[in-house]
């Protein structure tokens, strides 16, 4: 649902406009055809036709009055938590390492970065953005940081991250955080 459902509105508004079409040239037929059929037959068809309206005159006003979306509430809540994500872990691999419950590749991918920015390889501020990132999802998957961790995490973490925490929080199911952010590992 990338269009968060603005191509979602604009197909429900042309199909609403083609049921009424739809419905309003049923009737002008039915009216045209009178003679050709049966009064039963008629009055059924009628009948019918003036329902097929009221129900869609009901489902215009649920709309209307916002008690029907296309983005529900878990949506939006969803949309939330993937926004929240893409800017709090830049790292692709990091995302997915978080995304399929795995600390001690995480941790594997620390010590690798500690060797690297020790010789050079890896510069300071990238070092700092991923041993965060990494740090973050480690703690979220309810891993213990060390002292030295957590104060680094405390002096480095940015607000994105911290937004993050507090929305993650908010929701509660670790699986269901991690079930998000499988879905966004497919799409990175």
């Amino acid at each position: 649902m990338a269009s968060r459902g603005t191509s979602e509105t604009s197909k429900l508004r042309q199909n609403m406009e083609e049921q009424l079409d739809r419905l309003m040239q049923q009737l002008q037929d039915l009216e045209e055809c009178r003679e050709e059929l049966e009064e039963q037959e008629y009055e059924e068809t009628k009948k019918e036709t003036l329902e097929q309206l009221s129900e869609f005159n009901e489902s215009l006003k649920k709309l209307m009055s916002g008690n029907m979306t296309l983005v529900d509430e878990l949506g939006g809540m969803q949309l939330a938590i993937q926004a929240a994500i893409s800017q709090a872990f830049k790292t692709p691999e990091v995302i997915r390492l978080f995304a399929k419950k795995q600390p001690g590749q995480l941790r594997t991918r620390l010590a690798e970065m500690d060797r690297d920015v020790m010789v050079g390889k890896l510069p300071r501020d990238v070092y700092t953005q991923q041993k965060v990132e990494i740090l973050t999802a480690l703690r979220k998957l309810g891993e213990k940081l060390t002292t030295e961790d957590e104060a680094f995490l405390a002096a480095n973490a940015s607000a994105t991250l911290s937004h993050f925490e507090k929305v993650t929080a908010s929701l509660g199911s670790e699986d269901k955080i991690l079930a998000l952010a499988s879905s966004g590992v497919g799409k990175s």
